[in-house]
């Protein structure tokens, strides 16, 4: 589950400006995701490049080699609009089960 979400963030992030691998696993950590380094990312970063939803664009750093900036195509565009579309709906649906089970356990969440 969290592969689709961090796909959905990455989209994200590229949408607000083009940015390269490193960036983007600052930005991750930045909002809370430790876990997650240039390895992780650039994978992910090839396949939604596959997929048509991310171009890139190597240029020149002002320190060491030429980096590789992504920024976001009409269907990358499209692709995070539906992943907000999805993470709203599922997020509606879990805080309805947790809102109900508070409710019929009396805000007890220790019962079993």
């Amino acid at each position: 589950m969290l592969k689709g979400i961090i796909d959905g963030c990455l989209l994200a992030i590229i949408k607000e400006k083009e940015v390269y691998g490193y960036e983007m696993a600052e930005k991750l950590e930045s909002y809370g995701f430790h876990s997650f380094s240039e390895g992780t990312i650039y994978p992910l970063l090839m396949r939604m490049q596959r997929e048509g939803f991310v171009t890139s664009t190597l240029k020149k750093s002002t320190a060491g080699p030429r980096r590789k900036y992504y920024s976001l195509t009409p269907k990358g565009e499209l692709e995070l609009k539906n992943f907000i579309e999805r993470w709203q709906n599922l997020q509606s649906n879990v805080n309805g089960v947790i809102q109900q089970h508070t409710i019929t356990n009396g805000g007890n969440q220790d019962e079993t």
